[in-house]
């Protein structure tokens, strides 16, 4: 219970810091949103990691489904507080920053990305099912046995 009240604590003054409140077309405006897209190249925030399975993956969806992202998204949720939301899409938001290259990009909203830097976007394989997950996140404190979801460490 205590770790869910930290967690509260850490999450609600962000976003009240990050989003004005409005919401249009089922979108958060950011007050600092100023430019377009950016290039995770031009960001000072640290990348996320493509492993070569989630490079080759990305590829080969974009190749069949017309220029698709692999859009990622850290939600309230999951057993441990917080979740990973993987889905393919078309569009590229004012927020949005791009990852990866021109045949297989990666798109993630800034406040995802703060959640999430450092880590490592990687394409799985098993017998019962494949599918991309998160590995190797520096700010998850610890996370459930299948992956889906974590907790932030409080600093």
């Amino acid at each position: 219970m205590r770790r869910a009240i930290q967690q509260i604590a850490y999450f609600a003054p962000r976003l009240r810091n990050n989003y004005c409140g409005r919401i249009d077309n089922h979108q958060c405006h950011r007050f600092q949103s100023t430019a377009s897209a950016t290039n995770q190249q031009s960001n000072d925030k640290p990348k996320l990691i493509l492993s070569e399975s989630c490079s080759r993956k990305l590829k080969e969806i974009s190749e069949k489904e017309n220029k698709k992202y692999l859009r990622i998204t850290v939600d309230g949720g999951g057993c441990s507080g917080f979740q990973y939301l993987f889905d393919l899409d078309d569009k590229v938001n004012e927020d949005d920053v791009l990852i990866g290259d021109g045949s297989g990009q990666v798109v993630i909203d800034t406040l995802s990305l703060d959640y999430c830097s450092g880590s490592t976007v990687d394409y799985h394989n098993e017998l019962i099912k494949s599918g991309f997950r998160i590995i190797n996140n520096p700010k998850a404190e610890m996370g459930c046995s299948c992956g889906a979801s974590f907790s932030i460490k409080i600093e």
